[in-house]
């Protein structure tokens, strides 16, 4: 099979429909927000705060009009670690397409414009000290964490009444719990909020009643292959063997971010993990994408609660960063516009990490789109060969569907979705559960 040029981005015909209507009401949301916290930038700051909120609100106005005009891109001009990398990159574009023509909003791909916009509404924040560390999203973000309490409670309750019982359990009772927190953990990834504008998309419903009646929702499921993987590494540790090490490559906070701590807590009170590395975002991104900040917040917020599920839950959490067994990491490359198939030239050192790895976990739309290059492959083609060579470790995508690129389905599934649902690729209501390991046994 020809596989796709460079050149051929699955998402370039949505491109355009994507600036005109989303990114700009992302673009609008984050100047309100800013504008909105003038007098607290006063309080805090004096009248140095008011100037800089001026200007990033300056900047923020003047990236909406070139994305509504269809500008060309231009360089990013403050002192972050990565500017120079994602300059670079822009220079790649640019030598691209020749000297007649330029990058810009609706000509480019969806990929590299969407993390173009956030790296940029980032930029306007930093050009602007006293507010340079403002979040613009972070009214978003907890807004969504307080939205989703109920389902926050019910997931963490349900992981304290299963610590109760985990040490009696045989091991195909550790397996359907194990099936049952991925899976909780796969649909959490519904609630994104630069999907929705910033809208509120939070958890409303249990999530725990509702996942016999979305099995047949999960497009692609290999669960029985990552259960496989784990439980072998367990049965096959000894104590001179390496720590098992899971890694989970964060996607949204919220409701999302504490099924995927759900998650890792299993793994490690059973002993399927020695040991999670979580992977998360260096600046806001996305809206509602994970960062250290936001983590911490979480947690802290967890502690205080009235509920003891929910405080048990964020001390245990908190005591796993302390010892150690829960590492965070925020590499730069997980914010360039970059597909992953080039980490190893260029974040060699982030690719060498994720090849201690036993098992990496990606979460969400963003990550599945740049482990396929955002291509526009055929939906029948191998997960494997979409990849393009990226195989750290073995891996597996959690992903509720909400951007038009899917791989790895059977021979006439994505007609006949079609035909039933012709919005099944960007609606959120598809999921999969997708696996490669580069040296199967």
């Amino acid at each position: 099979m020809k596989l796709p040029l460079q050149s051929e981005y699955c998402t370039k015909s949505f491109a355009y429909l994507t600036v005109k209507d989303r990114l700009p009401t992302i673009l609008t949301k984050a100047v309100d927000t800013v504008h909105r916290h003038k007098k607290t930038f006063f309080e805090k700051y004096g009248q140095e705060g008011v100037e800089a909120e001026k200007r990033a609100i300056g900047l923020m106005s003047k990236l909406r009009n070139e994305l509504q005009t269809d500008k060309a891109v231009i360089p990013l001009t403050d002192e972050f670690p990565d500017a120079a990398q994602w300059n670079t990159y822009i220079e790649r574009q640019q030598a691209a397409l020749g000297p007649e023509e330029f990058p810009s909003w609706f000509k480019s791909s969806w990929l590299f414009m969407e993390c173009y916009m956030y790296r940029r509404i980032h930029e306007s924040i930093l050009l602007n000290p006293p507010i340079c560390d403002f979040d613009v999203f972070s009214e978003a973000k907890i807004q969504s964490f307080f939205s989703s309490q109920d389902a926050i409670l019910i997931v963490c309750t349900y992981l304290q009444e299963l610590q109760r019982k985990i040490e009696n359990f045989e091991e195909s009772q550790l397996k359907d719990e194990f099936m049952l927190l991925m899976q909780v953990a796969l649909w959490g990834n519904r609630c994104d909020l630069s999907i929705s504008g910033g809208q509120d998309n939070s958890q409303k419903n249990n999530p725990l009643a509702s996942l016999e009646s979305l099995k047949s929702f999960i497009l692609v499921d290999d669960s029985e292959r990552v259960w496989n993987l784990l439980v072998n590494n367990w049965k096959n540790k000894t104590s001179q063997t390496t720590p098992i090490r899971v890694d989970i490559v964060l996607d949204n906070s919220g409701f999302e971010l504490v099924t995927d701590l759900v998650l890792a807590y299993f793994l490690l009170s059973t002993q399927l993990a020695d040991e999670i590395h979580f992977h998360g975002k260096s600046m806001p991104w996305f809206v509602s994408d994970t960062t250290r900040r936001d983590l911490d917040w979480t947690l802290k917020n967890l502690q205080a609660s009235n509920h003891a599920s929910l405080s048990m839950c964020g001390n245990m959490w908190e005591q796993n960063l302390h010892k150690g067994v829960w590492v965070y990491h925020d590499h730069l490359f997980w914010t360039l516009p970059h597909e992953f198939s080039d980490m190893s030239q260029d974040a060699p050192d982030l690719y060498s990490e994720l090849h201690k790895s036993n098992l990496i976990f990606f979460k969400g739309d963003l990550n599945y789109r740049k482990l396929t290059g955002d291509r526009k492959w055929s939906h029948t083609i191998s997960f494997d060969t979409a990849l393009q060579g990226f195989h750290p470790a073995p891996l597996c995508s959690l992903r509720t569907l909400k951007a038009d690129i899917q791989v790895g389905l059977k021979p006439e599934q994505a007609e006949q979705l079609t035909l039933s649902d012709p919005q099944w690729l960007v609606s959120g209501n598809y999921a999969i559960i997708q696996f490669s390991d580069p040296n199967p046994k």
